[in-house]
């Protein structure tokens, strides 16, 4: 008889101790869940922080600003804009102007120039250094 109470105390505190450990183990999980819950909003705010500063920085009238002060470059304008035609040539988006010629009499009036081919407007220029 005193075998087996002997054993069934040692079961009993067997028992007992992996209960302490299982609470301890439960706790520190607990611990370290709070944590990552914490650091998972904290993360979450920089976020949210870090998009509203995007936002910020991507305004046009911003970047119109960096783009003449640290590219030098200037708004188009038909005087400075350049069509690229599909062969890779350029013409002028503003035709040149003629020199004026001597009036003569019974002289043909010019003919119309030709319509400009479909090409590409170059938008954004740079200054000359």
């Amino acid at each position: 008889m005193a075998r087996i109470n002997l054993l069934l105390l040692l079961a009993v505190v067997a028992t007992a101790l992996y209960l302490v450990h299982t609470q301890y183990q439960s706790r520190q999980l607990y611990t370290e869940l709070d944590r990552v819950q914490q650091e998972a909003r904290r993360l979450e705010l920089d976020r949210d922080r870090l998009q509203v500063e995007k936002r910020a920085q991507a305004t046009p009238l911003r970047v119109e600003k960096l783009a003449k002060e640290q590219l030098q470059m200037r708004t188009t304008s038909p005087a400075i804009t350049q069509y690229v035609r599909p062969d890779g040539s350029v013409i002028p988006a503003v035709a040149p102007v003629a020199p004026a010629m001597p009036a003569t009499t019974g002289a043909k009036p010019a003919a119309k120039p030709p319509a400009k081919p479909a090409a590409r407007p170059v938008t954004a220029t740079r200054a000359a250094p």
